[in-house]
C-alpha cells in the first residue's frame, strides 16, 4: 500500500512543493504541478509542453494551436522553459533519495488527449474537439512528446525504476455525452463515439506502456468510463471513491485481480469542517475491500480526491501526512 498525489498543488514555491512531495510520500512522489503560476503553469500549459510537432499561443480565451511550423508562440516557450525549470528543480532536490541511488517509483502527470481537445482551440478558432483531424493530430502528437518526456524523466531520475505516467481525463464523460460548449456557449459539440475516443487514448497509453513506463488514468468526474480506459491500456485507475456507482467498483474489483494498480482518493481535495484523521481514512479503505471481497494486498494507492490546487498550503500538507500514515496502517 501507497500513497501519492493526484497533482496539483497550492501556491507558487516550486521547491518547497518537491521538498513535500519527497518528504511525505517517499514511496511514491510526483512531479508537483502549481496552477497558481499561470496558464503556462496548469494542467493545459503542462500538457502543451510536452506537445510534439504542434506550436501554441496563448490568446485572451486560452490556449489555440497555431500549427506546426516549429514556431511556439512566447507563452509556449514559457510553459516549455518553465517545465524544464521544474525538473531541473526535482534533479537537484531528490539527489539524496532512492529516485537517483536506485529502487524508487516516481509519477508524472500529462492532460490526455480528450481533455486537450475540449480546452485548446484550432487556429481558426472553436475548440479541436470539432475537427476530426485535428483531434486525431493532437492525440498522436501527445503520444510522441510522452516519449521524450519519459526519457527526460528517467536521465535525471536513474533510480526510477518504475515511471508511472498519469494521463488526467476530467473533461472525458462530457466528451463521450455531448456537453462541451461551442464557442458561441450557444450549442455543444457533437459527442465523440467510443471507437474514436478508446483510439486516442490508445495511441497515448500505448506510446507510455513502449517506453517501459505505466500508464494510468484519472478522473475525478462522476460518469467516467473506467471500462474504456482499461481496454484502451490504463494500468491503473485513479479515481474518486465519493463518485463511484455500483458498475465503477466493479470494474475496479475486476481492475485489481487483474493486476492492475487503483489509486483511490480518500481524502477531500478542500479542507472539510470536520478533518479526516489517519484512523479514519485506514477504516474507510478497509469497508471498500471488504465489500469488494478483496484485501489489502492488492496494488491500491491512496490519494487525495482530486487535485490540491483549491487548498492552502496547511490542508496540503496534511493531506500527505494523513495518505502517508494512512498507506502504513493498511500495509
Amino acid at each position: 500500500m501507497r500513497a501519492t498525489g493526484v497533482g496539483s498543488l497550492p501556491g507558487e514555491n516550486y521547491p518547497e512543493a518537491v521538498r513535500v512531495v519527497l518528504g511525505e510520500l517517499a514511496d511514491l512522489p510526483y512531479l508537483p504541478e502549481l496552477p497558481a503560476r499561470g496558464a503556462i503553469a496548469n494542467m493545459t500549459g503542462r500538457a502543451l509542453a510536452v506537445l510534439d510537432g504542434l506550436d501554441a499561443d496563448l490568446q485572451p480565451a486560452g490556449w489555440r494551436l497555431t500549427g506546426t511550423g516549429g514556431s511556439p508562440g512566447v507563452d509556449h516557450r514559457r510553459a516549455r522553459s518553465l517545465l524544464a525549470q521544474d525538473l531541473d528543480t526535482l534533479e537537484e532536490l531528490a539527489q539524496d533519495s532512492a529516485l537517483v541511488a536506485g529502487g524508487g517509483a516516481f509519477k508524472v502527470q500529462v492532460t490526455g488527449p480528450w481533455t486537450l481537445a475540449a480546452t485548446v482551440e484550432r487556429p481558426r478558432g472553436d475548440k479541436l474537439l470539432a475537427d476530426h483531424g485535428a483531434r486525431r493530430e493532437l492525440a498522436q502528437a501527445l503520444a510522441e512528446g510522452v516519449r521524450t518526456h519519459i526519457r527526460d524523466v528517467r536521465r535525471r531520475l536513474p533510480g526510477a525504476q518504475d515511471v508511472i505516467v498519469q494521463v488526467d481525463e476530467p473533461a472525458l464523460p462530457a466528451v463521450l455525452n455531448a456537453q462541451v460548449p461551442t464557442a458561441s456557449g450557444f450549442g455543444k459539440h457533437r459527442s465523440i463515439d467510443l471507437p474514436e475516443a478508446s483510439q486516442g487514448l490508445e495511441w497515448v497509453l500505448g506510446a507510455i506502456a513502449d517506453e517501459g513506463a505505466t500508464p494510468w488514468v484519472h478522473s475525478c468526474a462522476p460518469g467516467t468510463p473506467l471500462g474504456l480506459l482499461r481496454t484502451a491500456g490504463a494500468q491503473g485507475l485513479s479515481v474518486d471513491l465519493a463518485q463511484l456507482s455500483a458498475a465503477d467498483h466493479d470494474e475496479l474489483a475486476s481492475s485489481l485481480e487483474a493486476g492492475d494498480t487503483v489509486a483511490l482518493g480518500v481524502v477531500p481535495a478542500l479542507a472539510p469542517d470536520s478533518a479526516p484523521t489517519d484512523k479514519t481514512v485506514t477504516e474507510t479503505v478497509e469497508r471498500w475491500l471488504d465489500m469488494l471481497g478483496l484485501d489489502a494486498s492488492h496494488d491500491i494507492v491512496l490519494t487525495p480526491a482530486c487535485g490540491l490546487a483549491g487548498a492552502d498550503w496547511q490542508w496540503a500538507r496534511t493531506v500527505s501526512r494523513i495518505l502517508g500514515e494512512s498507506a502504513r496502517h493498511l500495509a
